[in-house]
């Protein structure tokens, strides 16, 4: 009698962890060493790194090979994402993840053979850098209350405005930029390729954040900045949908961050407690730290298949929404619980800088925050649970 042996889930098979181990030896090589260097810093070599990300065909993991992608899918952009985390450094991680995930999919999917030409193919090869505008000093998680607005003057738009926690803004060539080409509200709103080097544009103060050094967050201007209307994404007025959309490949990538960082995180802390010593017996074989590890690493496998079932929704083109934003409330919101217990571990050394422990903490505190936070995955989770 034959069986069917069950399929694998997730699908991870010889290819994806020869990618693994493609980008963790290069992580370990290029990242790792430096974690603490950038922070401090407050700025990371963006631009040379990744152009190596390029070279190696990271860039383009999930993009059609006809656009100068990998054509894979997204198993493969998993495993890429998850090994980023042994950089120990959220900021690099969070900037690299802008480029790939946050700017350049909206690009992918709905831009014309010549804007791919222009911003997507340079991209995947590492010589332009991209970031997202879509927040405003006065609208953050409202997304149709946006007022950066666009209007044509002949065969050109005229952008005014501001945006504020714009992650790779000081930096970025080029901005998928959501403005106001309409009325009131998301049916006016549009989104275009804006170049950086257009005069008008200015970046502000670099924000002073608690987490995510090493890379910016700035506030960004732009005064009668002229651009031509051939650079909108899309239709006009009909950004809201897309802007919408793009949020799911951020949202879930912001998990798979998350909860990388809690694997990683746990690992240290784990071998922290075998070789720390406390009334003469390493602290990790004290019952309270042996169950309370017990519980995060249960947690921890709980997360990741929530993971994988948004991004398997994502492989399938079923709309993921409900998915994405249970694994990034349920990420976001338990690597705080994860980490706070990993610092209190360390005990003394997890208040000090030299511990990898306090960074994780600041930069893993934005990811109930960033991209949507707690609040409105919940709003979103009771909508399409018909709560």
């Amino acid at each position: 009698m034959s069986s069917t042996p069950a399929l694998a889930f997730p699908p991870f098979g010889p290819d994806h962890e020869a990618l693994r181990r493609t980008v963790r030896d290069w992580v370990y090589k290029e990242l790792h060493p430096h974690r603490k260097t950038w922070d401090d810093a407050g700025e990371w070599p963006a631009r040379e790194l990744i152009q190596q990300l390029a070279q190696m065909g990271c860039l383009g993991i999930r993009y059609p090979e006809k656009d100068g992608g990998q054509g894979l899918d997204w198993w493969f952009h998993t495993a890429f994402v998850e090994e980023l985390a042994h950089a120990r450094n959220g900021g690099v991680v969070m900037s690299i993840l802008v480029h790939t995930d946050i700017s350049t999919p909206v690009l992918s999917e709905i831009g014309t053979p010549e804007q791919k030409e222009e911003f997507l193919i340079p991209a995947m090869r590492g010589e332009l850098i991209g970031a997202l505008g879509v927040t405003e000093p006065d609208c953050g998680s409202d997304v149709a209350a946006i007022q950066t607005t666009a209007r044509i003057d002949g065969g050109d738009y005229i952008i005014d405005g501001a945006k504020t926690y714009i992650t790779n803004g000081a930096f970025a060539d080029f901005i998928v930029l959501a403005v106001r080409t309409g009325a009131a509200g998301h049916a006016g709103i549009s989104l275009v390729l804006f170049p950086t080097n257009t005069p008008g544009f200015s970046v502000g103060k670099k924000l002073d954040k608690l987490g995510t050094r090493a890379v910016d967050s700035s506030m960004l201007h732009f005064d009668g900045c002229r651009i031509p209307r051939r650079n909108l994404l899309g239709v006009e007025n009909g950004g809201f949908i897309h802007i919408m959309q793009n949020f799911q490949g951020e949202r879930l990538v912001g998990a798979l961050m998350a909860t990388g960082c809690m694997e990683v995180s746990l690992q240290d802390a784990l071998e922290y407690g075998r070789t720390r010593k406390a009334f003469n017996r390493p602290i990790g074989s004290f019952q309270v730290w042996r169950h309370k590890f017990a519980e995060h690493l249960t947690s921890l496998q709980a997360a990741k298949l929530v993971n994988y079932a948004a991004v398997a929704r994502m492989q399938t083109g079923e709309d993921p929404t409900l998915q994405v934003s249970m694994a990034k409330l349920f990420a976001g919101d338990l690597a705080q619980k994860v980490l706070y217990d990993c610092l209190q571990f360390h005990g003394g050394a997890g208040f000090i800088e030299e511990y990898d422990i306090a960074r994780a903490c600041r930069d893993m505190r934005l990811m109930p925050i960033g991209g949507g936070t707690s609040e409105i995955m919940k709003e979103i989770i009771g909508k399409w649970s018909g709560l």
